[in-house]
């Protein structure tokens, strides 16, 4: 009798995982959070996860969207 789980083939993990990361990447340091979201995007797509190009997407735009907003709180702050 094996004790360990089989991994459910159908999980969306990373996707979930991405997500979250690009949201956050949106607001709280996008030059941490960013890259991992973007890592887990591509993971997830490479496993073909259902929520993979969502996440992938999400993961972009949070990265892209938190570098604009971190500049322009930036240049505000410096004005």
């Amino acid at each position: 009798m094996s004790t360990n789980p089989v991994p459910n083939q159908n999980s969306n993990a990373l996707s979930i995982l991405a997500i979250i990361f690009g949201g956050v990447s949106l607001l709280f340091l996008p030059i941490i959070f960013g890259p991992i979201a973007i890592v887990l995007g591509i993971i997830a797509k490479a496993r073909k996860e259902r929520l993979s190009t969502v996440g992938l997407i999400i993961s972009i735009v949070g990265t892209v969207g938190g570098f604009i907003l971190g500049a322009l709180v930036f240049a505000a702050s410096v004005a």
